[in-house]
């Protein structure tokens, strides 16, 4: 028991429970750290990796990578080289075309392809394995361009040329996409980066894509495949369905030059 005074002069006692009560208030707390720290923290850092320009900046690591890829290997050396020996059949197309897909996203120009297409499988596989690598290097462009760079490349539509094709590719996605595949000029990965920062749905894309390159590619094929000929009616007839559309091409844009020039 302790003994405390009272103001007439006695004691008194009081009980250990208060005496307990009184310390307990008498210390201060101890300070704990909050665990939302560690928690803002992260979701910060989750905001900044996956903000429109942090994912533009990983379009642009990608392409690159792909472009640097494309330069060490030369698929060009197809044409003179060949496929290699240990391929063959099945497995030599599949993987032919996955590589023109993933060549066609990292910036290989199409013709090439097409002309490795045709002089490695013919005219009529060759046209094949190059449409489906089309589809394919379209759709995964697309994909990519979608998820990485529009968000960030949108705000970015002020000038009139910008403001006008948008605004095409979004309203008359297939049409427009179909037009440019079939008279060629504007570059296939230009297209289709473009074609992603728009409204433009991928289906429509895809379709219109399919569609449009059919007759530029099965050109380039059989050029390829009667390469060795030039002489030939079918490498000639190819070449003049290669030059065609590159000439009514430059003839839609001379009639429509006047309306190009208003944007």
């Amino acid at each position: 028991m302790l003994d405390a005074t009272t103001r007439s002069g006695g004691t008194a006692t009081a009980s250990p429970r208060a005496t307990a009560a009184e310390l307990a208030v008498a210390v201060p707390p101890a300070t704990t750290v909050s665990p939302a720290v560690p928690t803002h923290f992260a979701a910060r850092c989750t905001r900044v990796l996956l903000s429109p320009w942090s994912r533009l900046s990983l379009l642009v690591v990608l392409l690159a990578a792909g472009a640097c890829g494309v330069l060490l290997f030369e698929p060009q050396r197809l044409l003179t080289e060949g496929w290699p020996p240990q391929l063959g059949g099945a497995a030599a197309a599949a993987v032919f075309t996955v590589a023109y897909g993933v060549c066609t996203v990292a910036f290989v120009p199409r013709p090439l392809l097409n002309l490795a297409a045709g002089a490695l499988f013919g005219s009529q596989l060759g046209l094949g394995v190059a449409l489906t690598g089309t589809v394919l290097g379209a759709g995964i462009a697309f994909c990519l361009g979608r998820a990485l760079g529009q968000d960030a490349l949108r705000p970015l539509l002020r000038g009139r040329w910008l403001k006008a094709a948008d605004g095409q590719l979004s309203r008359h996605g297939f049409r427009s996409m179909l037009m440019v595949r079939l008279f060629p000029g504007v570059p296939f990965w230009a297209a289709n980066y473009c074609a992603s920062v728009s409204r433009m749905g991928l289906l429509p894309f895809l379709l219109a894509t399919g569609l449009g390159s059919i007759p530029n590619t099965a050109a380039y094929a059989v050029a390829g495949a009667r390469a060795s000929t030039p002489t030939s009616p079918a490498f000639l007839i190819a070449m003049a369905c290669i030059a065609l559309p590159a000439l009514g091409g430059v003839v839609l844009a001379w009639r429509k030059r006047h309306q190009l020039r208003r944007l």
